[in-house]
């Protein structure tokens, strides 16, 4: 067996899909189905059930992923030490996040990772977060920040950052002129919200219910810097985590204005899988996450 192979596998299980498998590995569907049925052939027993839609595991499918997991994790740990031994080599650590935290909160953290780790390489990219879920499981990235973090089984979420929620608001706006605010004066106000499935919007959406607030959506996006812009042109008020405006607010472009009733906050957190073994480096570059100061 080669690793190529159990990863190969492993993906199957993961995406229950020839063609993404494929796409994702760079070969043929047929080359994935071959590959499985050398592993069937060489184990003498079926590991997953192709009649199903999607197709299952099979009981010795599951025996078998976990210690194909188990082998590739291991390999992976063992490339990560030998290149920490070799100074010329830096080690590398993959790390998504979404968009906000990517832009507005994680690079203090990485320049005080960079003050003690020059030596390593920290590949950050921004994802949505059903993509980030999507690679951290399948190991393609080594730690994720979301918001809102979600529960999987299959992964172990590590608190990260609350950040305090504050309506936002052209300073040309009526309610700029006032530094706090009862959550329920903003019923029938015209509202920049995020699209339907995204994190930050079911939880905003939690909040209205919870006040019984119903809003005039006017527009819906999918990230928080083109809210941000519909806001500036004062198109609608809007409800955002305050780091990710502490530069309009600074520069003059918006105004934030603090919620009376209670603290609201959006909770973010760190996203790695259970069974992952993780370099001496990244393990590290989490409990600098976990610090928050």
């Amino acid at each position: 067996m080669h690793i190529d192979t159990l990863k190969i596998f492993c993906d199957l299980v993961d995406f229950r899909s020839f063609s993404k498998t494929a796409d994702k590995h760079v070969v043929s569907q047929s080359a994935v189905s071959q590959q499985l049925a050398q592993l069937e052939l060489e184990h003498k027993c079926q590991l997953l059930n192709r009649r199903k839609r999607p197709m299952e595991v099979t009981a010795a499918g599951e025996i078998f992923y976990k210690a194909a997991r188990d082998i590739i994790d291991r390999y992976e740990h063992l490339r990560s030490e030998l290149s920490e031994l070799n100074a010329s080599t830096k080690s590398r650590i993959n790390v998504g996040a979404i968009y906000s935290i990517g832009m507005h909160t994680l690079p203090k953290y990485i320049k005080r990772f960079m003050v003690k780790k020059s030596n390593v390489n920290v590949h950050v990219d921004y994802f949505v977060a059903e993509k980030l879920y999507e690679l951290v499981l399948s190991g393609e990235l080594d730690i994720g920040l979301v918001a809102a973090p979600r529960f999987d089984k299959r992964l172990e979420v590590l608190p990260f950052e609350d950040e305090a929620l504050v309506l936002v608001c052209s300073p040309k706006h009526p309610l700029a002129k006032v530094s706090e605010i009862d959550i329920p004066k903003l019923q029938f106000e015209r509202f920049i919200g995020f699209e339907e499935g995204t994190p930050t919007r079911e939880l905003i959406d939690g909040i209205f219910q919870r006040y019984n607030i119903t809003v005039r959506p006017v527009m819906e996006f999918d990230n928080i810097e083109t809210v941000k812009k519909a806001v500036e042109i004062n198109s609608g008020v809007s409800i955002l985590p305050e780091p990710t405006v502490l530069q309009e607010l600074e520069g003059g472009t918006l105004k934030a204005i603090e919620f009376e009733d209670e603290k609201f906050v959006r909770p973010t957190g760190i996203i790695v899988r259970k069974d992952r073994l993780l370099s001496a480096d990244a393990r590290y570059l989490i409990e600098l996450l976990r610090k928050k100061s």
